[in-house]
């Protein structure tokens, strides 16, 4: 999902920037608010942000094959950011991790960064977040009133399974339409949209399950 530079009108990647760009002021914003809320240091937060995005940074190094497609796919790790560290931390540390792919690894194009960090940041750290994650993890799913410890942390196992792939199942087929979105809106592709759309689709959904079970294997 990482897009290159010729896939992107500068126009639709200037959109993308600017896009990108809002969503990490508010982050940063949110970040602050939430440390002076807690009382938490933000310090103490930055050593577990840098191990988490060590770990995906890595992770996303790491190909596998999509049996009968031809394609290959890797850990995006959006929600798994999210699921340790928050919305807010997670869409910063995912920043970084794509900025330094690009830079010194020529993972994606500079002046694609931004449509990037959108497609993969974006989706997995806000809308798999406030829209599957938190409302799955926090609602009574799966939860038994006056249930033992054991019962209450197999409960908890499960919510975490059940969100995190509902979550990366959701997210990627977002980034994915997003990517179809923004090539065909640079006019770059002569693909027409709804043959590059059943392209794309099929395979990240699968990508999107692989993920979600990684990252409910990492969180539990």
């Amino acid at each position: 999902m990482h897009m290159a530079d010729a896939l992107l009108a500068p126009a639709v990647a200037a959109t993308m920037y600017v896009a990108s760009g809002s969503a990490a002021g508010v982050s940063i914003i949110n970040l602050r608010k939430e440390e002076a809320t807690l009382k938490e240091d933000l310090k103490v937060k930055l050593p577990a942000m840098a191990v988490m995005s060590a770990l995906v940074f890595a992770g996303q190094m790491v190909n596998y094959t999509i049996p009968g497609t031809g394609s290959s796919g890797h850990l995006c790790g959006g929600m798994m950011l999210t699921g340790v560290l928050g919305p807010y931390a997670g869409f910063l540390s995912m920043i970084v991790i794509l900025a330094i792919q690009c830079l010194f690894f020529a993972d994606g194009g500079l002046m694609a960064l931004g449509a990037n960090v959108w497609n993969m940041a974006f989706y997995g750290c806000f809308v798999g977040y406030f829209l599957i994650y938190r409302p799955i993890m926090q609602g009574k799913l799966f939860s038994a009133k006056g249930g033992s410890a054991s019962v209450t942390k197999s409960a908890m196992r499960m919510k975490i399974v059940l969100a995190s792939v509902l979550g990366c199942v959701l997210t990627l087929q977002l980034g994915a339409l997003s990517v179809v979105l923004e090539t065909s809106l640079s006019g770059v592709t002569e693909l027409p949209f709804g043959g590059f759309l059943v392209l794309m689709q099929p395979i990240h959904l699968a990508i999107g399950l692989i993920e979600g079970l990684i990252t409910a294997a990492v969180l539990v």
